[in-house]
């Protein structure tokens, strides 16, 4: 066996293989896992584009790795690197004089494991089918009123809310503008299409998945990369 490259020791095994099928051995006296004669790649824009536009499909990131031929570790490092850079508010287009009219919808996920629920609440233009609002965590009056909090101005100030019956809405949306109503009446249906289509196309929101977050910062990281791309999609 290689002796290992940190400290010497002749003491290792081997340890599985790399994404490209190279053996790799792992030191039994410091535990450092490596490669014999690696060679570090150096990962050039056209395969970065291609993982950018991978990240907006329902692939796992070992499935993004595979496909991209990049190792797991640069590519986790180069999600955390991303996500952490992605705004977390909405840019919608101007908004002409008159009544504007949303739809609101909470959307059940989670983080490492399903005790820990992060409620993805969000809010749609019914006209544009822009997503105007998004807050992520609880499900609870608080969690509601970050919803409103995040919605542009001109959305507070004139727009028509219709949510379920969840008692968050109410405690939270001025009552004049806020109407409540069952889903047989079709006045959430584009909420609960754009709900859909998010745990279609975002793979650790798909139900079952094994590709679910193990970080909570990754996890609205890759909703809000979805979020900003579908609303500059719907300008094309």
């Amino acid at each position: 066996m290689p002796a290992c490259p940190i400290c010497a020791s002749s003491q290792t095994v081997k340890n599985g293989r790399i994404h490209n099928g190279k053996q790799r051995f792992k030191c039994h006296d410091c535990g450092r896992q490596f490669v014999e004669h690696s060679r570090k790649k150096v990962i050039d824009q056209a395969t970065r584009e291609l993982v950018d536009r991978l990240l907006l499909e329902r692939i796992s990131l070992a499935g993004i790795a595979r496909a991209a031929q990049v190792s797991e570790q640069w590519l986790q490092i180069y999600v955390n690197e991303k996500y952490a850079q992605v705004p977390r508010s909405v840019q919608v287009t101007p908004k002409k004089k008159g009544r504007l009219t949303i739809q609101c919808d909470e959307l059940w996920s989670f983080v490492d494991n399903k005790e820990n629920k992060q409620w993805i609440w969000l809010a749609q233009d019914a006209g544009t089918r822009e997503i105007v609002g998004v807050y992520i965590g609880a499900r609870s009056e608080a969690a509601a009123r970050k919803l409103w909090e995040s919605l542009p101005p001109v959305y507070r100030q004139r727009a028509i809310a219709y949510t379920d019956f969840w008692a968050a809405y109410a405690a939270v949306l001025p009552s004049k503008r806020h109407q409540a109503v069952g889903k047989e009446t079709g006045f959430t249906s584009y909420i609960e299409r754009f709900n859909n289509t998010l745990r279609q196309r975002v793979s650790r929101l798909v139900r079952k998945t094994l590709s679910f977050s193990k970080s909570l910062e990754n996890h609205i990281g890759a909703i809000w990369y979805f979020i900003h791309y579908y609303n500059a999609s719907l300008l094309v």
